[in-house]
């Protein structure tokens, strides 16, 4: 890359190539792209705003929707330009953005000032405007939300500015607008992943638990029929601000991430949907937490930038491919 980021967003555009936008520093006023056929990156436009640890949502018309605070801009792969679109009613960071089966966009948490938030919108791609929805029934930030097969989506766990770890997990129906509360997790997390597996459950992974300085290296399973939870293989290596991505094969390859106390982690690792367990696979390049991973057209995946170099200790610039056919 061309500029060292973290807690940037990387996007899957509809030709193959990856947009990655913002983060931290210098890198939250630009944008570039990976092209994985040439095994290069080109900047493209200039932020309206700066991004920092932003969102980024791929809609139905190719356009990227990138959210900050309160200021929202969306990309034009066709031109590579940048346009400023409506402004969120509720300034927040560490929140969730998740493209819905109508083409809306449900924000929802994060923090806002002094405090963490239960309010939630929608953002109206037709219209470039948001309007608010049901409020969630626990505050959180730094949660995930995963749309489910049905439809509704997934919000689990998180933590609040009071302290408070919820252990619960909810619902969000576009038909109603509304929230409510589904089975509870086995262990209170934040800075976890979420991934929808092939069968329609939805795999939680590791995060930090609500012990100071805990990281969890537990798995579990949701269920969308049942709407219950089941523990499921525990990690090699506890770890948080990893990233997770569902490979071609079924298979979930997790990645880096900060290990809570210790030198931060290069490792990766495979879960199996089949048998509920865990091998090793090739280490990354570098050490990385707050890093991207974006799974290619190809099968292959791009590992781009996050913290940090083991010999300056700044953000990184470095991106890496892992191949599942030869698993490096």
């Amino acid at each position: 890359m061309a500029e060292p980021r973290a807690e940037h967003t990387a996007t899957l555009l509809a030709d193959g190539k990856v947009l990655v936008v913002g983060g931290g520093g210098p890198a939250a006023t630009s944008a570039e792209q990976y092209d994985p056929g040439s095994g290069s990156w080109s900047a493209t436009g200039q932020l309206i705003e700066a991004a920092y640890s932003p969102t980024a949502t791929l809609l139905r018309d190719g356009r990227v929707l990138v959210v900050s605070g309160t200021s929202a801009q969306l990309y034009d792969p066709t031109s590579g330009s940048w346009s400023a679109t409506g402004s969120m009613h509720d300034g927040r960071g560490g929140f969730t953005a998740t493209l819905l089966a109508d083409g809306h966009v449900l924000a929802a948490g994060g923090y806002g000032g002094s405090s963490t938030l239960t309010s939630a919108e929608l953002y109206d791609a037709s219209r470039g405007s948001w309007t608010r929805t049901g409020a969630m029934i626990e505050a959180r930030q730094f949660h995930t939300a995963t749309l489910l097969a049905n439809g509704k989506v997934l919000v689990t766990g998180g933590v609040n500015i009071g302290g408070d770890w919820p252990v619960s997990a909810e619902l969000y129906d576009p038909a109603t607008g509304s929230w409510s509360a589904t089975g509870a997790m086995a262990e209170p997390r934040a800075d976890h992943t979420a991934t929808l597996l092939t069968d329609g459950k939805v795999l939680i992974v590791g995060g930090g638990g609500a012990g100071e300085g805990s990281v969890l290296s537990s798995a579990e399973l949701y269920d969308p029929v049942s709407g219950s939870w089941t523990t499921t293989g525990i990690m090699i290596e506890g770890r948080a601000h990893h990233t997770a991505t569902l490979l071609l094969n079924g298979a979930v390859l997790v990645a880096g991430g900060s290990d809570g106390g210790g030198p931060n982690l290069a490792s990766a690792e495979l879960y199996d949907p089949g048998t509920g367990s865990w091998t090793s696979t090739a280490a990354m390049h570098e050490i990385r937490f707050g890093h991207t991973a974006t799974l290619l057209l190809d099968g292959r995946v791009l590992i781009a930038g996050g913290c940090c170099d083991s010999s300056t200790g700044n953000q990184l610039a470095a991106a890496e491919l892992y191949d599942p056919g030869t698993a490096t």
